[in-house]
């Protein structure tokens, strides 16, 4: 017997999806695949680059290396769903892997933020203290970082699973979004979530104001530090190694706010649906185009890459 069954007669949800205008369904398959696609291909490469290439064994590829794991999971514990909705119209999930999807999505989405208040601290370490950055950034501490942001995720989500699983879904079980996220599992509770939205909007702010204190204070020390650099080129590259992070951490950031840090009753979920495509699907995608686009490092050891499958071929022929 499942939990669900001691509390609620609902056994399964009904998943509304983005529309019900059948012309658009398989357009809609058609992008998100290809979207899915190159999420796959850029974050799994980016994971292989880093694995394969010495050169990029360093803290900041360590962080980055996790960054993409993180996208490649919580973008699989949505997409193929919503892929498979579109295609086929199914759009009924069980309860359980209502539960599962839910927990995948939100621990590694909030191990995200943590994650990117430690690349923050590197990149601070890398511009300020650059003569010291071997021994604060040591594989010790680098592991500490990673080990916190999986465990902070983990343990916030768990509460969040936990508290939403324990309500009653007993007057409706049609979930108004594409995935079986929070805030429309709390809206179609007909038990009382005083007590899951005051958690929910406590953890949030708590996460965002401690991961964004990291991030803009360093990116303060960072400022102060690049004006006082002489050279021309010395500001140019101290800011090259910045910008990649700064983008991911604006686009993540800005979406986070704006979907979990206002009340529920002022919550329009047509508008939530068009956010959560953004950053359950366009970001995870974003990340790695951004860090390969604009990183010297990175488009090297591609280039590397490609060497070594060309002369393999040549070899083998």
């Amino acid at each position: 017997m499942t939990l669900m069954e001691n509390i609620s007669e609902v056994t399964e949800f009904i998943l509304v999806g983005l529309t019900d205008a059948l012309q658009l369904q398989v357009p809609l398959f058609l992008i998100f695949t290809l979207i899915y696609f190159i999420t796959l291909v850029g974050n799994l490469g980016m994971i292989m680059l880093i694995l394969l290439d010495s050169h990029l064994h360093t803290p900041m590829y360590l962080f980055l290396s996790n960054l993409s794991l993180m996208d490649c999971v919580y973008a699989s514990a949505v997409t193929p769903k919503v892929l498979v909705g579109l295609l086929t119209g199914d759009k009924l999930i069980s309860y359980n892997a209502c539960a599962a999807q839910m927990f995948f999505f939100a621990a590694f989405a909030t191990t995200e933020d943590f994650l990117l208040a430690s690349m923050a601290f590197d990149r601070h370490v890398a511009v300020c203290k650059p003569l010291n950055y071997t021994t604060t950034m040591t594989s010790t501490v680098c592991a500490l970082l990673v080990t916190g942001s999986y465990i902070c995720g983990l343990l916030q989500t768990s509460i969040h699973v936990a508290l939403t699983f324990h309500l009653s879904f007993c007057h409706s079980n049609v979930i108004n979004h594409f995935f079986c996220d929070l805030l429309p599992l709390l809206a179609l509770s007909c038990s009382d979530i005083y007590t899951n939205e005051i958690v929910l909007f406590t953890l949030a702010a708590c996460n965002v104001f401690f991961t964004l204190l990291v991030i803009l204070n360093s990116y303060l020390f960072i400022f102060v530090a690049i004006l006082r650099m002489h050279s021309a080129e010395g500001r140019k590259k101290a800011f090259s190694t910045c910008a990649s992070h700064l983008t991911t951490v604006s686009i993540f950031y800005g979406t986070t706010i704006f979907m979990y840090l206002q009340p529920t009753s002022s919550h329009s979920m047509d508008t939530d649906k068009m956010a959560s495509v953004f950053y359950t699907m366009i970001i995870p995608m974003l990340n790695p185009l951004v860090y390969s686009l604009r990183n010297k490092d990175v488009k090297s050891a591609f280039k590397k890459v490609v060497e070594k499958a060309k002369l393999s071929l040549v070899l083998n022929f």
